[in-house]
């Protein structure tokens, strides 16, 4: 009996593709959400505002000159706040920040006035204390597992306490001595203090640096290696170590670039005034971390950006510039600020909570 037999197809024919459609995970958000989810678009509307608010209600802003004094406030602010904003990316924060800048002005004096040298002998070592400082609060932090605000408020006591004890034990007095007349001096003011003359303004060149190390942290963050490991250490350190990302040199280099922020501006001071009061910078570093707060960073890490804390520091100098503009009591100048900070806080949160939605 023969038997019929059916052979079957050697290539299935693939199943008609269904209606398109989406369930929402693919789906492409609109251009305005994309642009808005940005950290940095939130504080620049607010400059912006800020900005014409003081226009319109302290008419001296619209001179040029005053708006080089309001760049200037702006960026010696701002250079250090872009350090701190990348640590605070990256998941810590430092409260010596405002004391070390004061530290690292009062060891490139000491040094050069006391030792009789050149003042870069002063100004390198400052850097390496500077530096040391910063390696010193990270390898604490990642070594102990402490919280970094208790490390760094200790690192801020310690500063305090150091700053006016060598300084009266060296000099004699709460300040260092005069280096304008030493060797060196000329060029290093060239380099940390000088102005440019722009079209019949004196602008200091510290508004050219604050821009030029706003563009170069920007870069680094979001076209490096080192860049994601900033983000990935911030959002998660044990993911992060667990895909390889070396937490301990990320951290703690984050640290020393505070510490070289806080080492400009300290060089930037001493070079200005020629002599440094011990006692300063007290209250100066809550200035830094609400600068990249309004930036758009967020307490928790994992998420900000270099541009945003540019116009946070520009909003702190224009109001602080623009209030003695308008000839207001200068009192409400912390009230300003405190408003300003917890708006920044709110918008921050309602980011966080929408990024956790996703």
């Amino acid at each position: 009996m023969r038997m019929t037999q059916h052979a079957e197809p050697a290539v299935k024919t693939p199943p008609a593709p269904g209606p398109k459609g989406s369930d929402g995970r693919t789906a492409e958000r609109p251009l305005m959400v994309r642009v808005l989810a940005r950290p940095e678009v939130g504080v620049f509307l607010g400059a912006v505002a800020v900005y014409v608010f003081f226009l319109i209600a302290a008419p001296p802003v619209r001179d040029g000159s005053s708006m080089a004094n309001i760049l200037y406030q702006s960026s010696t602010l701002g250079i250090v706040t872009i350090p701190v904003a990348l640590l605070m990316i990256g998941g810590e924060f430092d409260l010596s920040a405002g004391v070390g800048v004061i530290t690292s002005a009062l060891t490139a004096s000491m040094i050069s006035y006391q030792l009789t040298m050149n003042v870069w002998v002063g100004v390198i070592a400052a850097l390496i204390v500077s530096l040391g400082i910063g390696f010193f609060n990270g390898w604490m932090v990642v070594k102990t597992g402490l919280p970094s605000f208790l490390v760094t408020l200790g690192t801020f006591l310690i500063l305090q306490g150091v700053n006016l004890a060598v300084t009266k034990m060296v000099t004699g007095n709460v300040a260092t001595d005069d280096i304008s007349n030493m060797d060196g001096f000329d060029q290093a003011r060239k380099v940390f203090a000088s102005s440019f003359d722009i079209g019949g303004v004196q602008v200091k060149i510290t508004v050219f640096w604050w821009l030029l190390f706003a563009a170069i942290a920007s870069w680094v963050l979001l076209r490096t290696k080192y860049g994601n490991w900033t983000f990935a250490v911030g959002g998660n350190k044990e993911s992060a170590r667990a895909v390889g990302v070396p937490v301990a040199f990320t951290k703690i280099s984050l640290f020393m670039l505070v510490g070289f922020g806080a080492w400009f501006v300290g060089m930037h001071q001493l070079f200005s005034f020629n002599t440094v009061q011990s006692g300063e910078g007290v209250g100066i570093e809550l200035i830094y971390i609400s600068g990249a707060v309004i930036g758009g960073c967020l307490l928790t890490g994992g998420y900000g950006s270099a541009i945003g804390p540019v116009f946070g520091a520009f909003m702190f100098g224009m109001v602080q510039q623009g209030i003695v503009y308008a000839g207001w009591n200068p009192d409400w100048f912390k009230a300003f600020l405190g408003v300003m900070l917890l708006g920044a806080v709110l918008i921050n949160l309602w980011v966080q909570r929408a990024m956790t939605r996703r």
